[in-house]
């Protein structure tokens, strides 16, 4: 079975804003979830400190000069230059990044590291997904081994871990129905009777003569076709 994954992105977008007084405050009111940045005004004591610590790209983490600008989100602080990813070091500045933990990402670093990639063609899923055998796929990439046909939201079985449309499936690895040669996939529930080396769907388990349906009951051989006990001492008389 084939389950939906979730749209991991949605959540992530993040944006930094440079703000003034007025919108810091509102920002904070609504619990906005934005890294405000901002300048020391003269006359401020807001006890700085810098969240890389020895890794200051200042080289003084307690250090804010007048006119340093200042990142703050959550209860952190950088200055402006140190707010950067922790993979690529560019500084956010006004683009979108994603935090994990104590870290914080750009978007394209966040993506390369930890997010979900399709096993088909190893490219981002970011919404519409599905996993089958706990790997995920794009919706568009996970398609018959045949036929290429998309099986998501379709009826599907699997042949050495790949999967098959049912079509498929029935014409390459299915027996077929002694009465109508079609496949016999058992896809869905499909009811099926065997005989010796024979195999019939329930539909197409009758009387050769009569057409009375065998399922459940007797049945006689006559050559390749099956009768029912009646029509067989017919036959006898």
């Amino acid at each position: 079975m084939a389950g939906v994954l979730s749209d991991q992105f949605k959540r992530m977008n993040l944006q930094t804003k440079t703000v003034g007084g007025d919108r810091i405050k509102k920002a904070k009111e609504r619990n906005e979830d934005v890294a405000i940045l901002s300048m020391e005004l003269p006359g401020e004591k807001t006890g700085f400190k810098c969240s890389l610590g020895a890794d200051c790209l200042l080289g003084d983490p307690a250090g804010l000069p007048l006119g340093t600008k200042k990142m703050e989100y959550k209860t952190r602080q950088w200055h402006e230059k140190c707010f950067c990813c922790c993979v690529c070091k560019v500084p956010i500045g006004t683009q979108s990044f994603i935090p994990r933990e104590q870290e914080i990402y750009c978007a394209k670093c966040y993506e390369d590291k930890y997010a979900t990639r399709c096993i088909k063609c190893n490219k981002v899923i970011t919404s519409g997904g599905v996993t089958y055998k706990n790997e995920p796929w794009h919706r568009e990439c996970f398609t018959c081994t045949h036929c290429q046909k998309s099986l998501a939201g379709e009826r599907f079985t699997s042949r050495d871990e790949k999967p098959y449309c049912a079509d498929c499936f029935g014409e390459l690895f299915a027996k077929r129905c002694f009465a109508c040669n079609r496949p016999i996939t058992g896809i869905g529930g499909t009811k099926f009777i065997s005989f010796e080396d024979r195999h019939w769907h329930n539909d197409c388990f009758f009387c050769a003569t009569c057409r009375t349906s065998l399922v459940g009951r007797g049945f006689i051989t006559d050559q390749e076709d099956i009768i029912c006990p009646e029509c067989a001492k017919q036959k006898l008389i």
